[in-house]
């Protein structure tokens, strides 16, 4: 037997091979790992053996900082049977860089090639990395993420990692994240939407939660096979056993305020008041604030949990009665829809879509001082406040780097029908020029009426790329070995 790999496994009753897999590998991987404060520590190992005994020192001895995969499922379990507190997440990678800077022979590092150039390629469309927060700019060798749900166990373990932090070991910078939630309790952004809804399972407990609890699987598949987010680990003594992932951090600024006085710009050109104009920036999304999916209703107020369960068809044409092949509903524009076009980008077969999805592991950061919901805009933040993007990655060419340049920059994505406006890149975190934007003045418009939809003018970038890089977790062995 071999560690699975092809379909979601359980971690309850897992084979021999899937057990020993999951004592070494690093948790927030295969299931997130909930948190509500968060810091992130960029490091630089100036001596080898020194970077080499700080890593080991966080995966070792009898209670290790960084516990496994394993014992952090086992501590969900028994949250969520026993109300037991689970203990903080600490989790570390390194980057290409690191890996040498540790002696660690090119042949054992990993290879993807993304991870090997690094982030600052230029391929992404981001600005200069001269432009980036400083920490961000130079050669950064790992990282640690320290987080818990309260702030006093965050605290300790973040106290436990800096006491570790010795000659030789650089702390290049920080970066400080806190959860939001809305009044459901579920996760939102700056910009006041539900965020993380969709995620892959690579767990069978986790599918069935899903199913049973949330809104269903019948239409919307969630279960993806592990191998989309670890591989071996080429460093550790036991590739078939050991494994590990490829880690994406981006900081992405948001300027609140204009975000806000777009979204109201774009209801007056459409003609939208009133509760209507909510739709206005449900269209930048792909689902109101809530989280009611655009493509659903046409109104918020979706029952809760936030549904996930639906598709938008794999038709490009124009919108039939109950479908939105045609984006009269959720335009072919929204935020939603070009990071996750389930089934409709037109591109690709859907399995083949499927391959680039990820697991995104994101945090909120920043200080805010307003109401979000008190109907003003002048008081509302232009930066310092936004999203720490981070994701797990089997492939970072295939995943991250495909979704950010074939999907969500690329103004064609997804393909249109003939003679329909190109979609332009994704409102939110598109990158590039934008030209109009073809948007359904009603709800299920038709795009052959002319009185359906209006051209009109594109919402200008308000997320900013302020830096990031590309790392491997890699596998407890490794870590303990070094």
């Amino acid at each position: 037997m071999a560690v699975t790999l092809n379909a979601p496994f359980s971690w309850e009753n897992p084979t021999p091979d899937n057990l020993k897999m999951l004592d070494g590998l690093q948790p927030n991987i295969l299931k997130g790992h909930v948190r509500e404060v968060l810091t992130v520590l960029f490091l630089r190992f100036d001596q080898a053996a020194k970077g080499k005994a700080f890593l080991k020192a966080l995966a070792s001895g009898a209670k290790p900082l960084i516990k496994s995969a394993r014992t952090h499922l086992a501590e969900v379990k028994a949250f969520n049977d026993l109300s037991k507190p689970g203990t903080a997440y600490v989790g570390a990678g390194v980057t290409a860089a690191g890996y040498t800077a540790l002696g660690i022979p090119a042949a054992k590092q990993p290879d993807n090639p993304p991870f090997r150039n690094g982030m600052k390629t230029g391929l992404l469309g981001d600005p200069a990395p001269a432009t980036w927060d400083g920490h961000f700019r130079g050669t950064i060798h790992a990282v640690v993420l320290v987080g818990d749900q309260l702030q006093a166990p965050h605290d300790a373990a973040l106290a436990k990692v800096l006491a570790l932090v010795g000659p030789g070991i650089v702390i290049l910078g920080r970066e400080t994240g806190r959860g939001r939630h809305n009044a459901n309790g579920d996760g939102i952004e700056h910009f006041g939407y539900v965020d993380g809804r969709s995620q892959p399972l690579f767990l069978t407990e986790d599918v069935r939660a899903e199913t049973l609890s949330a809104d269903g699987t019948s239409t919307w598949d969630p279960r993806f096979p592990p191998s989309r987010v670890i591989v071996p680990d080429p460093a550790a003594p036991d590739p078939a056993h050991d494994f590990g992932s490829y880690f994406v951090f981006r900081k992405l600024e948001q300027n609140v305020k204009q975000f806000k006085i777009e979204e109201a710009k774009l209801a007056t050109r459409l003609g939208l008041t009133g509760e209507n104009a909510e739709r206005a920036g449900a269209m930048l999304v792909g689902r109101f604030e809530d989280g009611t999916p655009l493509t659903i209703q046409s109104g918020d107020g979706s029952h809760h949990p936030v549904q996930n369960d639906f598709d938008y068809d794999s038709d490009v044409g124009d919108s039939t009665p109950n479908t939105d092949g045609g984006g009269g509903k959720c335009p072919h524009f929204a935020h939603i829809r070009k990071m996750n076009p389930r089934g409709s980008g037109g591109f690709e077969p859907h399995a083949q879509e499927r391959l680039h999805i990820m697991a995104r592991r994101g945090q909120t950061y920043g200080i805010r001082t307003d109401n979000l919901n008190d109907g003003m805009t002048n008081n509302k933040p232009t930066k310092d406040v936004g999203l720490l993007f981070m994701a797990f990655n089997a492939n970072i060419t295939e995943q991250f780097e495909f979704v950010q340049t074939v999907w969500a920059n690329n103004p064609t994505f997804p393909r249109m029908a003939a003679g329909r406006t190109s979609p332009g890149p994704d409102p939110v975190i598109g990158q590039g020029p934008r030209a109009q934007i073809d948007c359904p003045v009603v709800w299920g418009a038709d795009f052959k009426k002319a009185k359906d939809h209006k051209l009109t003018a594109p919402v200008p970038q308000t997320v900013t790329m302020k830096g990031g890089e590309y790392f491997f977790m890699p596998s407890l062995a490794f870590l303990k070995g070094l």
